[in-house]
C-alpha cells in the first residue's frame, strides 16, 4: 500500500491578523532574535539571496530520477540520454531538464542515516536528527535562514511554505521566522484586503487596528506567557501585509501561468515562489513539499495514480517553467533551487509489487541557479544504484543531508558554524550539528571547487 509522506492542509484563519493569514502557521514561542551566537567563522561563498527548496517527500527513487542506470529495470520508453558531464536523465521523465542539464548539478554520492519516512522527513528539513526531546529547539533550515536574513523592514514573511502542514517550523526560533502556509490559488489571498465597506473599508480597518493596538497594550506589555508575546509581537508585521497590492501581487497568477507550470500542486506552488522571488519584498527561503513519491508499487504503470510518468513529469514542467521565468527576469543567478526527498529506493530490480522500497545507503539530489555550477554530477553509485562507490568531492566520503544544508547555507551568505547558546533548556542548538568541528562542511564543488 502507498505511504504517501506529503501533508496537504492549511492552518486556521485565527493565525492572522483579522483573516489576513488564514494560511499563516505561526509557532507562539519566543523570539530569539538577540540570541547569544557562538561560531567558528567560516567563510560562506554567498552566491544567493533567495532559496526555493522542493522536498520530494515520499522518498523519490534515485534511479528513476536524477541517478538513472542502464539496466532492465527500465521501462521499455525510458530513453535515457548522456549529457555533457556526465549527467543522465529519462526523457520520457524529464524532457524540460533534459533541455537544461548545463544548469544541473546532481549529487549523486548522497546517503541519509535515516530509512523511516517521519524521521527522515525531519531530518531533511532540520539537518538534524529526530529526538523528541529536543523538537522545540530544532527549527526547520528555513526558519535559521530566515532569522539571518529575514528584513523587519519588508512586508512579506522570509519564510514561505506550500502544500506543507506538519512540517518541522521555526520551534523555539519564534513566530517571526516562522513559515506562512498559503494554499495558492489564481485569484490570490483574498483576506489580505476586507472591502465590505467601499472606498471606506481601509480607513476602517485602520480605525479597527488602532482600537484592538489600544485595547491589547496591556497584554503587550505584561503578557500572560511568551506564546501571547510573540502573538502580539506579530500584529505589526502582519498589518504591512494588508491593503499593500505589492503582496497581493505575489499571491496572485494568471491562467496561463498555471497551464505552463502544469496545474499542479507543485506548479501553483513553484509559480508563487517565482512572483516572491521577483518582488524581493522579504521571501529569502521558500519550501514545497510534493507527495506521492513514496512508490512501493506499480510505479511504472501508467493505469495507475501517481506512477513515476505522472510524478516526474510534474516536476518537471513545473521546475522547467520556473527556470525559463527566472532566467527571463535576471533572478536565476541569485536564487538556489535544490530538490531532494528523505532518502533513496531500493536498487536494481523493482520489487514484486512493481515498485521500489525504503533505501538510504544511496540517494541523489539536484540543485541549480544562485551560484551552481550546472552540467556536473558529483559522485558515483554502483551500477545497480545500491551503494557510493566515488564520492567525488573533497570531503573523500559519502554526502549527508547535513553537508547539503551547510552547502545552501554557504550559497546564503550563512555561517553554517554557528550555534545559540541560550535554548530554553540551555543546550546549545547547532545550525549543523558538529559542524563547527568540522564533521560536515559545504560541499564546494557545487559552486565549482
Amino acid at each position: 500500500m502507498r505511504n504517501d509522506c506529503g501533508n496537504h492542509g492549511q492552518a486556521s484563519r485565527r493565525h492572522f491578523l483579522l483573516g489576513a493569514a488564514s494560511t499563516a502557521g505561526f509557532h507562539l514561542l519566543k523570539v530569539h532574535g538577540d540570541a547569544e551566537v557562538v561560531g567558528r567563522a567560516a567563510a560562506p561563498r554567498k552566491t544567493a539571496t533567495a532559496c526555493i527548496f522542493i522536498n520530494l517527500t515520499g522518498a523519490p527513487s534515485h534511479l528513476d530520477t536524477f541517478t538513472p542506470k542502464d539496466g532492465p529495470w527500465n521501462p521499455p520508453d525510458a530513453d535515457l540520454q548522456q549529457y555533457p558531464g556526465g549527467i543522465v536523465l529519462s526523457k520520457a521523465f524529464f524532457p524540460n531538464l533534459s533541455k537544461i542539464t548545463s544548469d544541473l548539478c546532481i549529487l549523486r554520492s548522497l546517503v541519509s542515516w535515516e530509512a523511516a519516512h517521519e524521521r527522515g522527513q525531519f531530518y531533511v528539513q532540520t539537518a538534524h536528527p529526530s529526538n523528541p526531546a529536543f523538537a522545540q529547539e530544532t527549527p526547520h533550515i528555513g526558519a535559521v535562514v530566515s532569522r539571518e536574513l529575514g528584513n523587519p523592514a519588508q512586508p512579506l514573511p522570509p519564510f514561505l511554505a506550500f502544500y506543507s502542514s506538519g512540517m518541522q517550523g521555526a520551534a523555539f526560533l519564534g513566530g517571526r521566522v516562522a513559515p506562512m502556509m498559503p494554499t495558492p490559488a489564481r485569484t490570490g489571498l483574498s483576506t489580505l484586503e476586507h472591502n465590505y465597506y467601499g472606498t471606506q473599508s481601509q480607513a476602517r480597518f485602520e480605525r479597527k487596528f488602532q482600537m484592538l493596538d489600544a485595547l491589547d497594550a496591556p497584554l503587550r506589555e505584561n503578557p500572560f506567557d511568551p506564546g501571547m508575546a510573540a502573538y502580539s509581537s506579530f500584529y505589526g508585521s502582519a498589518k504591512q501585509m494588508m491593503y499593500n497590492e505589492a503582496i497581493a501581487g505575489v499571491f496572485r497568477y494568471t491562467a496561463d501561468d498555471e497551464g505552463r507550470y502544469g496545474n499542479t500542486n507543485i506548479g501553483r506552488s513553484l509559480i508563487v515562489a517565482r512572483n516572491a522571488v521577483r518582488a524581493r519584498n522579504g521571501a529569502v527561503f521558500i519550501n514545497t513539499m510534493m507527495g506521492g513519491w513514496d512508490t512501493h508499487q506499480q510505479q511504472f504503470d501508467t493505469s495507475y495514480a501517481g506512477n513515476m510518468y505522472q510524478l516526474t513529469n510534474q516536476l518537471d514542467r513545473a521546475v522547467g517553467a520556473l527556470v525559463e521565468d527566472l532566467k527571463a527576469s535576471g533572478d536565476f543567478q541569485r536564487t538556489i533551487v535544490c530538490m531532494m526527498g528523505e532518502f533513496g529506493r531500493t536498487p536494481g530490480a523493482l520489487n514484486a509489487r512493481g515498485g521500489r522500497d525504503h533505501h538510504k545507503n544511496a540517494m541523489c539530489a539536484a540543485l541549480l541557479g544562485g551560484g551552481v555550477k550546472g552540467g556536473q554530477i558529483i559522485g558515483e553509485q554502483s551500477p545497480d544504484g545500491a551503494t557510493i562507490v566515488t564520492p567525488g568531492w573533497k570531503g573523500d566520503r559519502a554526502i549527508y543531508t547535513e553537508d547539503v544544508a551547510c552547502t545552501l547555507y554557504s550559497a546564503l551568505g550563512i555561517d553554517w558554524t554557528k550555534g545559540i547558546t541560550d535554548t530554553p533548556s540551555r543546550r546549545k542548538f547547532e545550525y549543523v550539528q558538529y559542524a563547527s568541528e568540522g564533521t560536515y562542511t559545504p560541499v564546494d564543488e557545487v559552486f565549482g571547487g
